[in-house]
């Protein structure tokens, strides 16, 4: 069954972590023997397991966040060195799509065509996984005036924040609003059709956006607070919102969004399961009345790797354990199919420039 990830940070693993993602999961992981960091030997994406596992479609990020201090992984000291760092994912992107390992997905018309050829039972070897361009906060973005070059460029999904406060909103991990920078760049998607990811902002920062921006907006990894309590997660107010606009919503399968009072290093993976994502799939549902909000957006060596996530995960291609799960619970096979690729598919048909 095709799946279709709502956030990877593909460039973020291969080139900050200097990672061949054109290897099998296992060679990519012998290639770390030895280097020391909770980041290295346990990573669970690469190319060859997104096909093992027919992650034919997905967002891929580009992404570069600005704090003060030494810096880190995708963190840098000005909005500058983050536009430059994340100018260089994108050009691993456009080498990949020179190579055939993927397409870069700029328009509704190519989401069908990826679709088509992902949703064969056995998809042709050649066919490459379509990629749809997005920030994870838009640091990169050195001013709003600066949007119509990056779509020029192919990004179609924007988040104004990650984590902390960035130039344009407050984001996880603290409380406030959105700046005068990030009215300006919600005023300009609009004009330009941009499509608002709303993952990661803090509560005032998320009712304001809906207010002001009214074009298309999703979650690309977002979990529920009813569910596992703390800021990362959305309300049920929010997701509702979420819900009345339309949006579909990728859950993640990183455990600390799945476990209430998870703890790094000391939650023994045992603790989670495939069953607590599904729960999250299920919260969605009952909100909405239906099971067309929810998708998978994984967020799979989004800094962390199969140490932190679900035990009967240890690489991508363990999505395709959710069909059963879900069949389970009572999902329809309709409803099972939205959930791994559907409800993203047709939101993105619907708010893609057609052509």
């Amino acid at each position: 069954m095709v799946a279709f990830d709502l956030h990877l940070d593909l460039a973020l693993s291969a080139i900050q972590l200097n990672r061949d993602l054109t290897l099998s999961v296992e060679a990519c992981r012998r290639s770390e023997d030895g280097i020391e960091g909770r980041m290295r030997g346990h990573n669970t994406v690469t190319f060859p397991e997104m096909r093992r596992g027919h992650v034919g479609l997905c967002i891929a990020t580009v992404l570069g966040r600005v704090t003060p201090g030494p810096g880190g992984p995708a963190v840098h000291r000005t909005h500058e060195l983050a536009y430059a760092a994340a100018q260089g994912m994108l050009a691993y992107y456009r080498q990949l799509e020179s190579l055939g390992i993927c397409r870069i997905v700029r328009s509704a018309g190519d989401l069908t065509s990826a679709t088509a050829a992902w949703s064969a039972a056995t998809p042709p070897a050649e066919a490459p996984l379509g990629f749809l361009l997005g920030t994870e906060g838009a640091d990169c973005i050195t001013a709003p005036s600066q949007l119509e070059h990056w779509w020029e460029s192919g990004l179609r999904t924007i988040s104004l924040v990650h984590f902390g406060v960035s130039k344009y909103a407050h984001g996880t991990g603290t409380e406030g609003s959105l700046t005068p920078d990030g009215h300006d760049l919600l005023y300009a998607m609009d004009e330009i059709g941009a499509i608002l990811d709303i993952t990661h902002q803090s509560d005032t920062s998320f009712w304001e956006s809906l207010e002001r921006f009214k074009g298309p907006v999703f979650a690309s990894h977002q979990n529920c607070r009813a569910l596992v309590p703390g800021p990362r997660q959305f309300t049920d107010d929010q997701l509702k919102a979420l819900i009345e606009r339309d949006a579909v919503i990728g859950h993640a399968l990183d455990n600390w969004q799945l476990h209430p009072n998870y703890i790094r290093g000391q939650t023994p993976k045992s603790a989670i399961s495939l069953s607590n994502f599904v729960d999250q799939i299920d919260r969605i549902s009952q909100l909405a009345g239906n099971a067309r909000h929810s998708a998978i957006g994984s967020d799979l060596d989004g800094l962390f790797g199969s140490e932190q996530t679900p035990e009967e995960v240890d690489t991508i291609a363990d999505v395709q354990k959710l069909p059963p799960l879900l069949k389970a619970r009572g999902y329809a096979d309709i409803d099972v199919a939205n959930v791994m690729a559907g409800n993203a598919i047709r939101f993105f048909e619907r708010t893609l420039p057609p052509s």
